[in-house]
């Protein structure tokens, strides 16, 4: 019996078509987003690309020592990044915090932060952002 993996475009119009899709990790390939340095990989589980989503963003991150994201600041999205493994550096609004497994933060709209994974494991932690995109809701 051969099991087919779905292609990143196969559930793209689920929301439209108000479909639910389940995902398994596997299945997807690890990224490195540009601002992103040193094997700091992420996979895009949920998003407008992947099955249509209209309102938010879900990654999953993985981090190895040394890894970082750049600083840099949202104009209209909200993030949670939630630890799942590892520990590292999440710098806000230049405030230095050590986070680890079991650690949310918030992060507002037009809060500088960076994250870094200064641990000896890896780092392993959910991204959710709301709206997907960065840009400014435009008048109707």
């Amino acid at each position: 019996m051969t099991t087919l993996i779905p292609d990143d475009g196969q559930f793209k119009n689920a929301a439209k078509e108000k479909q639910a899709v389940t995902r398994n990790l596997g299945e997807l390939l690890w990224v490195q987003y540009p601002g992103h340095f040193n094997q700091a990989l992420s996979k895009a589980i949920v998003t407008p690309e992947t099955v249509g989503s209209r309102f938010f963003d879900h990654r999953i991150s993985c981090y190895e020592p040394g890894a970082y994201v750049e600083n840099h600041v949202h104009k209209v999205q909200e993030q949670i990044y939630h630890v799942l493994s590892g520990e590292g550096i999440l710098t806000v609004d230049g405030e230095r915090r050590l986070v680890r497994a079991n650690d949310v933060t918030y992060i507002p709209p037009g809060v500088h932060h960076e994250f870094h994974c200064t641990g000896t494991d890896t780092l392993v932690f959910l991204v959710i952002t709301s709206p997907p995109t960065d840009e400014e809701p435009q008048p109707r």
